[in-house]
């Protein structure tokens, strides 16, 4: 495979050997090293020509350093600083005993770079490995090298990997749209497969076809264009939507604890963004107790913070419930004054421990990065979250539709008194459907510790948002929660690119007012003697 590589190496070499009929016989691979250590621009430029046009064998390795900035020049001597810190002389190869001194890295600007990407482009359109011979093509389409197009042409004549030849393919249109002596008919190919392409780099290169071509390749273009334009549209809606339900699942984790407490106990808990931050916090000194402790465990901090997170804001919701909040039930004014003054001392506590500014939660290996679907950008923390959502809810559900507890929690909030009469302890119901609720939100705050700022008024971000979802969709109804949050979560950014982030919001208060003022129920509306009352 290594004298395969080789062989493949100088075919490409000996071809771009042909395409610089500028370089004469007699300047020679010498000639490139004393102009790479003459610090200029130009020199450096005529280096590279240099080095393709009399097939170097250390060619490639030579322009790589010089792209990553590890090639040293000084005088006659070059040398190539390896990924590992060994040196190696630029002519030979041979490593050095030593690290040279007097030298200093060989300097670039925006032309030296350019060049040496469409080096780097023709040196790997032959590569054995197809992956690199798609970041070749890539590299040759950006940089329009003219001087190329008889390497495409070879590399797409021999080529057997599908991917790679449609990226051959795409380069070798590029340069023939901005060549000014090219074929007309080999000009209106390079449109259609343009068009095939059909993302922002395909319509900038369509666009850049010259303004005194025919009408023919005109009326192409036009057409070319238009198609692009049309399918971006369809892509950007496609990712609104993504963006939507994304948006919809973060809605659903902070709102639907409060669905439970707001819809079984009627307690408007303004305190309910602050079990957010609580987990969110709970996440972070997770993961600043795994990093000083168990390094290795990063990757599982998330796993460990769920169960942990859910504790915590619970018990501190049962405590909020028994030492406040059922001395007022009955009273919302009261109770709402009283959570709003609970979620002020919280706050304050959180920024007394934790300090006012931002805290840093890492974000596992699994959830970091982003991977394309079509013209979609999918970043793996959102898709997480969404998951982790959907789990929440399945669950929730189960406990509601088959645990003694949900039982409880569902005839106690059809009618209260006649649960009491039938032996339900009421009490004891509303304090563990707070901590329920208020668990909940503490998950909440995990999957956001992932996506938004860990701060003392994390919470408060979200609270208004939560209380839109949960009156929209009926209180006290998961699956009015899940309907609501999701058609709110998608509309607001369907609304975003017409209206703008503040406007969209207003607009979709509005909607909830005068959709409320039709059905104060909201879209699923509980069904029992005391509800309907």
């Amino acid at each position: 495979m290594r004298i395969l590589s080789s062989l493949l190496r100088l075919i490409a070499l000996a071809t771009l050997l042909a395409l610089q009929p500028s370089v004469s016989a007699g300047q020679t691979a010498d000639e490139a090293f004393t102009r790479l250590g003459a610090d200029s621009f130009s020199d450096t430029n005529r280096a590279i020509e240099l080095l393709i046009a009399n097939a170097h064998p250390q060619a490639a390795t030579i322009i790589e350093a010089l792209a990553d900035g590890r090639l040293l020049a000084g005088g006659e001597a070059v040398v190539v600083k390896t990924a590992d810190g060994k040196w190696l002389d630029a002519r030979t190869g041979a490593a050095l005993p030593a690290e040279p001194t007097g030298l200093s890295p060989v300097r670039l600007n925006n032309g030296v770079r350019r060049n040496i990407q469409a080096a780097l482009g023709g040196l790997g359109l032959l590569n054995p490995d197809a992956g690199k011979r798609i970041a070749a093509a890539e590299a040759v389409f950006k940089s329009r090298d003219a001087s190329l197009l008889p390497v495409l042409e070879s590399a797409i004549a021999k080529e057997t990997d599908a991917r790679a030849r449609t990226a051959l393919r795409q380069a070798q249109a590029a340069i023939l749209i901005a060549k000014p002596d090219a074929v007309a008919l080999d000009k209106i190919a390079a449109i259609d497969v343009l068009s095939e392409r059909g993302d922002q780099d395909a319509l900038a290169t369509l666009r850049s076809l010259p303004a005194d071509s025919s009408q023919e390749l005109k009326e192409a273009q036009t057409r070319a264009i238009s198609a692009i334009e049309g399918k971006l549209a369809l892509w950007r809606a496609g990712q609104n939507l993504w963006y939507g339900l994304s948006l919809g699942s973060v809605l659903l984790l902070a709102a639907i604890g409060l669905a439970i407490t707001f819809g079984v106990m009627g307690v408007i808990n303004m305190a309910h963004g602050e079990m957010v931050m609580i987990g969110a916090y709970t996440t972070f000194i997770v993961q600043e107790v795994i990093r000083t402790s168990a390094p290795g465990l990063f990757d599982y901090s998330l796993m460990i913070a769920v169960p942990l997170a859910f504790a915590v804001a619970g018990l501190v919701g049962i405590a909020i419930e028994r030492g406040v909040i059922r001395f007022l039930y009955g009273r919302p004014l009261e109770t709402l004054l009283a959570t709003w003054g609970i979620s002020l001392i919280l706050q304050q506590a959180v920024r007394t421990a934790f300090g006012p500014t931002n805290r840093e939660v890492g974000a596992p290996n699994f959830m970091s990065g982003a991977f394309e679907l079509g013209g979609l950008a999918i970043t793996y923390n959102r898709l997480w979250i969404i998951v982790f959502a959907a789990l929440v809810f399945a669950t929730l559900l189960a406990i509601l539709k088959l645990t003694p507890i949900g039982l409880q929690m569902r005839a106690v909030t059809q009618n209260r008194r006649m649960a009491a009469a039938m032996g339900i302890r009421t009490g004891r119901v509303d304090a563990l459907t707070f901590g329920l609720g208020s668990g909940v939100a503490g998950l909440a705050g995990v999957a956001l510790s992932q996506i938004d700022n860990v701060s003392p008024n994390l919470g408060q971000s979200y609270i208004i948002d939560s209380f839109m979802v949960v009156v929209f969709g009926g209180v006290g109804n998961l699956w009015g929660t899940l309907v609501a949050a999701m058609t709110l979560g998608v509309a607001n950014k369907l609304l975003e690119p017409y209206a703008g982030a503040v406007l969209g919001k207003i607009a979709l208060l509005v909607f909830i007012i005068l959709f409320i003022q039709k059905r104060p129920r909201g879209l699923f509306a509980l069904k029992g003697r005391a509800v309907e009352a």
